[in-house]
């Protein structure tokens, strides 16, 4: 694999016109948007790899057919070329629309299935030796961005492996990937689940009790950053508000020292605990913390020694989160502060109701945790094993069985 020869992507693009191509200039604003239509793929569509087949803005049809450079169909790649540079994706085998439009950020590739495994291309662009070749284009002046964004991507120096080289290495990275996948969708299922016979519970419930009663509540803070002693060789998790956002919080934004938890306002949450984003752009937002951590000033901790109680409260707090926000105060930079989540009203069952909820609702909550945690352990095996072979240095053989043992 070490021999594989390189050359410029454009050789392998597909026999067609504007394979590699993007919409350029004001193809369209945002008064083309409208309620229902194509999907316009943003940055947001992209993060770290995996396409998110969701949170779209749409155009028209008729917009789109005048675009046609910039209609997406599956297995095109993606690749952001200004903002968030390194960013690439592949448009689903199995997409949930029939087709997408490129958004003005982000430049297509689409590759001739006789010499190229799309997919293959996908996970080398992914790789320590692909995210180089983007970023060496990257021009720093203003915003930063690959200079003649098309021109650019055609130039790429990229490897040519056979096609049945090429077939191996992405079935083995991508079981690491299915499983993955298989795994969010069973935490999905799980939550929706023990939310949705927390819904049926609550509708039968009448009075409230204030969330202080019921529950520790807890603000944290950040150690000081002008000490390093805070934060280097830290073994302590540490969560900012931005973890808010997240489905499940599994692991830490980053580690602070004993020294920075004992020198600082930061307290510690237990797993099991709800999270709050108090401050700005995540207020409002709800999550569960599924490791010990402790928190920013931003995020607020909702907790009870009661696990089906702290499990409860979790479903109970997002179905009012609303009333959360309704009271928050500040001008520009909206706030909730803690007074307003310990006066929050919740209902809860009696102990019969609430055990009997929990008795389903735990093991669904385990199964999300479980999931996603292991999700952790696949996600680092398949970047310790992509650059290793997209190098080289690993044989197809000897990472097939590796993942055997983790799928």
């Amino acid at each position: 694999m070490a021999e594989w020869p390189t050359v410029r992507f454009e050789e392998i693009a597909a026999p067609e016109k504007s394979a590699f191509s993007k919409p350029y200039g004001s193809a369209y604003t945002r008064n083309d948007y409208v309620l229902s239509g194509i999907p316009l793929v943003r940055g947001v569509n992209l993060g770290a790899g995996p396409f998110h087949d969701d949170d779209f803005v749409f155009i028209s049809s008729e917009k789109a057919d005048t675009l046609p450079g910039a209609n997406l169909k599956p297995g095109d790649l993606v690749i952001t070329h200004r903002g968030t540079i390194g960013q690439v994706s592949m448009i689903p085998r199995n997409p949930r629309h029939d087709r997408y439009v490129l958004s003005t950020s982000q430049v297509k590739a689409r590759l001739d299935r006789a010499k190229a495994v799309p997919e293959f291309y996908y996970y080398w662009l992914l790789s320590p030796v692909g995210q180089k070749e983007i970023l060496q284009h990257v021009s720093t002046v203003g915003v930063p961005g690959l200079v003649q964004p098309v021109a650019t991507v055609k130039s790429f120096k990229v490897p040519v492996p056979s096609l049945d080289e090429q077939r191996t290495v992405v079935a083995v990275l991508g079981a690491l990937d299915d499983k993955i996948a298989v795994n969010e969708r069973i935490a999905a299922t799980g939550d929706a689940l023990a939310k949705a016979r927390h819904g049926q519970v609550e509708r039968d419930l009448s009075g409230a009790t204030p969330l202080g009663q019921l529950a520790t509540v807890v603000v944290g803070g950040t150690p000081s950053r002008s000490k390093s002693e805070y934060w280097t060789q830290g073994t302590v998790n540490w969560i900012n508000s931005s973890k808010a956002n997240e489905f499940r919080v599994v692991e830490p934004s980053e580690m602070i020292t004993e020294s920075g938890l004992v020198g600082s306002s930061v307290k510690m949450m237990p797993p099991g605990a709800t999270l709050i984003g108090i401050t700005g752009a995540t207020m409002g937002k709800i999550s569960r913390l599924e490791i010990l951590a402790g928190g920013s000033q931003n995020v607020a901790g909702v907790w009870s020694s009661n696990p089906a109680l702290s499990d409860w409260l979790f479903y109970e707090i997002q179905a009012r989160v609303a009333d959360l926000v309704k009271h928050a105060s500040g001008g520009a930079q909206q706030h909730i502060n803690k007074r307003v989540i310990t006066e929050l009203e919740c209902a809860v069952p009696d102990h019969p109701g609430l055990t009997e909820w929990h008795t389903i609702a735990s093991p669904l909550l385990a199964r999300v945790a479980h999931s996603l945690l292991e999700n952790l352990t696949l996600a680092a095996l398949r970047d310790t094993l992509l650059p290793q072979l997209m190098s080289g240095r690993l044989r197809v053989k000897d990472a097939e069985k590796i993942v055997e043992d983790h799928v």
